[in-house]
Parts: structure tokens; C-alpha cells; sequence
């Protein structure tokens, strides 16, 4: 008799850690689906976040070239305008020789 309430004892201990085990496998379903959960929630916003930097990607790389035109812009107009001043100095010196000239008249 002893023998078989030993049995039972031991099989009612194995019955409550299975039952302990259940529960910690149930709990850790419930974990893993709000993890499937999660993971889906940020695998979308990972994507929506790729998609932006795609487009700000190209944006910048828009507006680099928008700026280098600019830039050339800027070069041709400075070049221009020391051609000019240039030319001014010229007619400035013409001019004081040509006034030279009529005073010497």
C-alpha cells in the first residue's frame, strides 16, 4: 500500500509540474504572437522609413545639382562682371589719355 501511495504521490507531483509547464508554454504563445506582432509593426515601419529615405535621397540629390548649376551661374556672372570692370579700367585709361591729349592742345 505504501508503494502505491508513493506511486500516487509521485504521479500527482508529475501532474501539477505539467500543469505548471502548460501554462508557462501557454504564457509563452502569448508572448510569441505579440512578438509576431511587434516584428510585423516595425518590418512595416521599416519599410515606410526606406521609402522616405529613398525620396529624400533623391531630393538631395536634386537639389545638389540645382546648386552646382547655381554655382556655375554665380562663376559665369563674376567672370563676366570682371571682364567688365575690366573693360571700364580701359576706357578710364583711354579717356585720361585722351584728355591728356586735348590739354596738350
Amino acid at each position: 500500500m505504501k508503494n502505491y501511495e508513493e506511486k500516487e504521490k509521485k504521479l500527482n507531483d508529475a501532474l501539477k509540474r505539467l500543469d505548471l509547464m502548460t501554462d508557462r508554454v501557454a504564457g509563452m504563445n502569448s508572448n510569441t504572437s505579440e512578438l509576431d506582432v511587434h516584428k510585423n509593426q516595425l518590418k512595416s515601419e521599416k519599410e515606410e522609413l526606406e521609402k522616405k529615405y529613398q525620396i529624400l535621397q533623391k531630393e538631395y540629390t536634386n537639389l545638389e545639382n540645382r546648386f552646382e548649376k547655381v554655382q556655375e551661374e554665380v562663376k559665369e556672372k563674376l567672370h563676366k562682371h570682371d571682364k567688365l570692370n575690366q573693360k571700364i579700367d580701359e576706357l578710364n585709361q583711354e579717356t585720361e589719355g585722351l584728355i591728356g591729349e586735348i590739354d596738350k592742345w
